[in-house]
């Protein structure tokens, strides 16, 4: 499915993208194409990707062709996904030690267009950082251990 949704595939890449997507969340999705974990995630991007897309720009951005910025959002485990509004990171609590970035795969396309759209809201309104609108039983739980990816 991952085949329907941009790839970069350069640091490059993801800074242009990063400096040139306004008035829209951009969501990065950190992983790898083979990983079944990324390929359930980026089955519910890419199934919400004409829904949001007023609101979002969803790309896929390999971890393995950007290591600057698997290293600068500390990706350990992936899939991470990462969302930006205006070139500023938009960082949301869920509840977890790690406010940077969503780690796992969404358990539902709906937790994915809540977030969505909470992040978007708040980013209208000037807010860096948003509370969680998903069930926090619907968020993956992981140590904060370093692990190589």
């Amino acid at each position: 499915m991952s085949f329907l949704l941009p790839k970069l595939t350069s640091k490059k890449e993801v800074d242009q993208v990063i400096k040139s997507t306004a008035e829209k969340v951009l969501v990065l999705r950190f992983g790898r194409d083979e990983d079944t974990v990324c390929l359930q995630l980026d089955d519910i991007l890419s199934k919400t990707s004409s829904d949001l897309s007023k609101m979002a720009a969803i790309y896929l951005v390999d971890v393995d062709q950007t290591p600057v910025y698997t290293h600068y959002f500390d990706i350990s485990y992936i899939p991470s996904t990462v969302f930006f509004f205006n070139g500023q990171h938009m960082k949301v609590d869920y509840g977890s030690p790690d406010h940077t970035k969503f780690v796992g795969s969404f358990k539902t396309k709906q937790d994915f267009i809540d977030l969505i759209e909470v992040i978007y809201r708040g980013a209208m309104r000037g807010k860096l950082i948003v509370r969680s609108p998903i069930d926090p039983k619907n968020i993956p739980k992981y140590d904060l251990l370093y692990q190589d990816i």
